[in-house]
């Protein structure tokens, strides 16, 4: 079991596994599962899971911040559920690969549990998926999630 776990949380399917399995990772003691949003420009419009709606390609940041933090508040209820007791949720601009794994290095993550493939599918398959590149420079555990 882990006691530090980082579920990044983009709205897709594959991230709703995702936190599922990583709820079920955590050890019942001294645990905390940390969450994060990384805000992206989407080519397309899509929608999120947890009842977040429709968001559109031409968005502002802010209006993709209100988003995330809404899509983070529902991961969290979500996890609750799941008997997970302490959550942290995290909001942060940049890349997505760079914040992750920084992420998991600043709060010394055990693992990080992430979904095979997010919101960003299409660009993925030209230049890498974020999963492969966080699975290839992760310093702890990194579990990927499909559908």
């Amino acid at each position: 079991m882990y006691t530090r776990i980082l579920v990044p949380i983009d709205g897709s399917e594959h991230a709703r596994q995702a936190l599922s399995v990583a709820c079920k990772l955590l050890d019942e003691n001294a645990t905390t599962l940390y969450l994060l949003h990384v805000p992206e420009a989407l080519s397309y419009t899509t929608t999120l899971v947890w009842g977040i709606g429709a968001i559109n390609a031409e968005t502002t940041l802010a209006e993709r911040e209100k988003a995330g933090e809404q899509l983070l508040l529902q991961a969290a209820k979500s996890a609750r559920e799941q008997g997970v007791q302490q959550i942290e949720g995290l909001l942060t601009q940049g890349d997505p690969v760079r914040i992750i794994l920084d992420t998991a290095n600043e709060f010394n993550i055990d693992t990080i549990v992430m979904g095979s493939r997010g919101l960003s599918d299409l660009g993925s398959v030209v230049i890498g998926s974020v999963s492969h590149k966080v699975s290839h420079s992760a310093e702890c555990g990194v579990i990927t999630v499909r559908q």
